[in-house]
């Protein structure tokens, strides 16, 4: 009858978003412990839920979950925030026996002290456990990992999908690899880099260069190859192990240290076509104003919430309220909890007058004057009903919807990305009305909206994951490495 400790860690940091993310972001948006966490989760597809449908087909297995946290990609994790975290799941460990760990992690979590986070959690429970513990994990397919990690976990797996859609399945794969090594099972891994960073762009799971080299790990998944997993890396992650890898489970070492090698080869065979140029934001708006009829999305991934952006940068709403626009446009979102309070001082269809954007730095361009009405006020609570993270709970804090002739804009308490059709149903939005959907997202948004959209223009704005990675200051990625 097998005791596992579960514990989870999940936090993509960007090095160059102008504030480290706080213990309370972590805490506002998952901070949970004990049979509460597998409640919360139970049915969704999260790590988490994972944790609990596996449990459930084993009834003789018995699970402690330790402290589970996450938050929106950001700036470096606050070294409270993960002192705080660590002390509790370390205190668990040695409070309990455990014949078996499994970590939900990121792969590209960097707080600010510690450029390798990932890696020093893994080996902090290693040296807790011991050898003979086994210890799984499963990690974001953004991951910048360490070829050390192989030599600490008993098997690991990555996400699949890009819109990532699966991270529950990830999830079991690494469970499924702690019942085999619990059984006796034999296990040995490699991981193969390339020195270099590459954007992400071109990374989805069901075209381009990235869903070929998926393929080929899929395919070479027979015996004695148990997992074959891609890593694209953080572009906007300053690590000394940044960069795309593959990462193997065999039962024996030669076969995947052999697999690893060949993947990351397929990868380097590819470079070239993983490299993207964007337009202005001028020409990008036109670009969409003349695609075919329907709703049209014009993305700022510079400001990405998902790659650590900061949801403040001004330079795509300039532009939009400067176009004068005429037709009916939606602008998701600002991160400004104090323009959220001004709106529920204004009151439904009260007068606002405020600068919007810029208002944690203004080193990617100065504050937008916005003069308008307040057009809905929220508890900021719903439910995703996306593919992604389907079924989980999200809390953006108070927020408010603002408009200005044909433009609405969005502004929320807390920062979690627009990706999800519940977010727009929420502020009463029938995007069927609306011509533009104007976003900071990436290829995210392409899980529930792809099929919706006549068409997805992105452009290339000034922000915390801007597109020429050689004007970034780096300090642990050499500029031979950086694909600006």
């Amino acid at each position: 009858m097998p005791h596992i400790a579960v514990a989870r860690l999940w936090f993509e940091g960007n090095s160059f978003a102008p504030e480290p993310t706080p213990l309370s972001a972590f805490q506002g948006r998952e901070w949970v412990a004990g049979p509460e966490a597998l409640e919360r989760y139970r049915g969704t597809a999260t790590e988490l839920g994972a944790v609990d449908a596996f449990l459930a087909e084993r009834p003789a297995w018995t699970a402690t979950i330790l402290r589970c946290t996450a938050a929106q990609p950001g700036g470096p994790m606050s070294d409270e925030a993960y002192d705080t975290w660590i002390a509790e799941v370390e205190s668990g460990l040695k409070a309990g026996h455990f014949d078996g760990v499994y970590l939900s992690l990121h792969g590209a979590c960097l707080t600010e002290s510690d450029p390798e986070a990932d890696l020093t959690t893994i080996r902090r429970v290693r040296a807790l456990i011991g050898p003979r513990v086994k210890l799984v994990a499963s990690f974001d397919f953004h991951g910048n990992i360490s070829p050390q990690v192989v030599g600490l976990l008993d098997g690991a797996s990555v996400y699949r999908t890009y819109p990532h859609v699966d991270m529950d399945k990830a999830a079991l794969r690494a469970l499924r690899q702690l019942e085999r090594g619990l059984a006796g099972g034999a296990v040995h891994g490699a991981i193969a880099k390339l020195p270099v960073v590459l954007h992400s762009f071109h990374m989805r799971d069901a075209e381009g260069p990235m869903a070929e080299v998926w393929a080929e790990a899929w395919a070479a998944e027979q015996t004695p190859i148990l997992d074959a997993s891609l890593f694209g890396g953080f572009a906007w992650g300053d690590t000394p192990t940044a960069g795309p890898s593959a990462m193997v489970w065999a039962e024996e070492h030669a076969p995947a240290r052999a697999l690893a090698r060949r993947l990351v080869g397929e990868i380097e065979a590819r470079r070239g076509r993983f490299a993207v140029t964007l337009p202005t934001p001028e020409k990008a708006l036109q670009t969409a104003l003349a695609a075919p009829p329907g709703l049209v999305a014009l993305l700022d991934p510079a400001d990405n919430p998902l790659s650590g952006g900061a949801a403040d940068t001004p330079g795509l709403l300039r532009v939009l309220m400067e176009a004068q626009l005429d037709v009916e446009c939606v602008y998701c979102f600002l991160h400004d909890p104090e323009a959220v309070m001004a709106a529920q001082q204004a009151g439904l269809g009260g007068a606002f007058s405020r600068d919007l954007a810029g208002r944690t730095t203004t080193d990617f361009g100065p504050p937008v004057p916005f003069s308008g009405t307040v057009e809905a006020l929220t508890n900021g609570r719903f439910l995703n009903t996306g593919p992604m993270e389907h079924g989980a709970p999200v809390d953006l804090g108070a927020t408010a919807m603002l408009r200005a002739g044909k433009l609405r804009v969005v502004v929320t308490s807390r920062k979690e990305a627009a990706v999800d059709p519940a977010f727009f149903a929420l502020h009463g939005i029938d995007l069927d009305r609306v011509r533009l959907l104007a976003n900071k997202a990436k290829n995210h948004f392409r899980a529930a909206f792809a099929s919706r959209c006549s068409a997805i223009v992105e452009c290339d704005t000034p922000g915390p994951a801007a597109l020429d990675l050689l004007a970034l200051p780096f300090r642990h990625v050499p500029e031979a490495w950086r694909e600006g």
